[in-house]
């Protein structure tokens, strides 16, 4: 069996390296993801496939600096720039010192042009593309039109699956960061909730972070709070999308300088 996996893997990496023209098989693939809830608690991550396999201890996540309001090519350039410095500068650290022999970008043309300025600003030469969720086009430098590999193909679904743990990874940081700056006043803005509803939602979680990433279900079963009240609730903290529980990941207490 992890033999068959093994020669699966191999197969996998194979069928990138054609689909996108590379020199070698991409041993290394690096995926990037930013969550953020508008302007606030934006929030960076690294995940990495080693010879097609999830390498869950090089996974890295960040705070991002930039704050000049939701832009999303902004924080993607931030974010490949100081990884690529990181890089540039021999750092000692086990993932961020490795060079990558794929990058892929969380997004479509937009974000990969910024993280591609980022790469060349930092005198860092790698292959990069970008995996837009809607139709999982790969968008290729130099190609005016995305790629669109079949729905089976075995690249494919390495590419999803680092993507998506690049995405659940950012999630996850994000609702953390999300945790840890509402207050109790912060709570109040929530939709339906005064102060009442609040003392029996922290009564029911005991924290703002528990309450934060609770499932709609986990939600409801909040004593004193309506159903409807609890959906729109779930629904206004998880505007900007994924699952309903963030899976726990590795490596995620690293973050970059």
């Amino acid at each position: 069996r992890v033999a068959r996996t093994r020669e699966r893997r191999t197969g996998a990496l194979g069928d990138l390296q054609m689909a996108l023209g590379l020199d070698a098989p991409p041993m290394r693939i690096e995926c990037f993801d930013i969550s953020n809830l508008g302007a606030t608690y934006a929030v960076a991550s690294m995940t990495v496939l080693t010879a097609g396999a999830p390498d869950r201890k090089h996974y890295r996540s960040f705070t991002m600096r930039y704050d000049g309001g939701p832009d999303d090519f902004a924080r993607m350039e931030e974010a490949i720039g100081r990884r690529m410095a990181r890089l540039a500068s021999g750092d000692a650290d086990a993932s961020l010192g490795a060079t990558p022999s794929l990058v892929v970008i969380d997004g479509g043309k937009g974000q990969l042009g910024a993280a591609q300025r980022a790469m060349r600003e930092a005198g860092i030469d790698v292959p990069m593309i970008g995996l837009a969720k809607q139709q999982e086009e790969v968008f290729v430098p130099g190609r005016s039109e995305p790629l669109l590999l079949p729905e089976d193909s075995a690249g494919l679904k390495l590419l999803q699956q680092v993507r998506d743990d690049a995405h659940r990874l950012a999630l996850r940081h994000h609702r953390g960061r999300r945790g840890k700056g509402m207050t109790a006043s912060a709570m109040d803005a929530l939709p339906g909730v005064g102060p009442a509803r609040r003392r029996a939602i922290l009564r029911h979680f005991g924290s703002p972070e528990r309450f934060l990433a609770a499932t709609r279900e986990e939600m409801e079963a909040v004593p004193g709070l309506p159903p409807k009240v609890a959906r729109d609730i779930y629904e206004h903290l998880n505007k900007t999308g994924g699952p309903d529980q963030v899976e726990t990941l590795a490596g995620s207490g690293n973050g970059w300088s």
